[in-house]
């Protein structure tokens, strides 16, 4: 399949193989049995720019990939949880704090390996200062917009930052538009 549009090559609902066709002006995988269509969907994940006396709380990736990197704390979300849920539940398993969510920060594009993915930032405050660095984490660093480290996951993590360092005033939901990873 060109282009990673199926890289499973076979339809899931019959095993036939995968055709690529042209579909609403998009090649799409599609089952040359049963007709089905494969949509290639980006995973929604979500994140949160935890913010505390002017800077943001990151951690260090103990696990590839961008193993030893700064990044935003956040995660894929599980079917049916809320993106909003998600982040809490993150935050949690990752620094140990509860943080209160004040806000949508933005959205952008991303990739994880070969998924696509939607990256949902939130800006949180934390309701305690016991900061426990969970296990997929090797530390945790509050940084201070003009500090922020040049080794940053992601591209959408990247992205958020800059326009939090910079004080990015466009409204939430035309940030990150047309900013996709490279």
């Amino acid at each position: 399949m060109g282009q990673g549009l199926a890289p499973f090559g076979y339809c899931r609902a019959c095993g036939a193989p995968l055709a690529e066709k042209i579909i609403e002006d998009r090649l799409r995988a599609v089952c040359t049995a049963c007709g089905r269509i494969h949509w290639r969907n980006a995973k929604p994940c979500a994140g949160a720019l935890i913010i505390r006396n002017g800077k943001v709380l990151l951690v260090r990736r103990a696990v590839e990939p961008f193993q030893g990197y700064w990044d935003i704390p956040g995660g894929f979300c599980e079917a049916e949880e809320h993106p909003a849920e998600t982040v809490i539940r993150e935050v949690r398993e990752e620094t140990g704090l509860e943080v209160e969510l004040t806000g949508l920060w933005g959205i952008w594009m991303d990739r994880y390996g070969e998924e696509e993915t939607l990256n949902i930032f939130y800006l949180a405050r934390p309701l305690h200062r016991e900061l426990r660095v969970g296990d997929d984490a090797s530390g945790a660093a509050w940084f201070s917009p003009r500090a922020l480290p040049s080794r940053i996951a992601f591209a959408s993590g990247v992205q958020a930052l800059r326009a939090w360092a910079a004080g990015d005033p466009t409204p939430f939901y035309l940030r990150g538009v047309g900013q996709t990873a490279p």
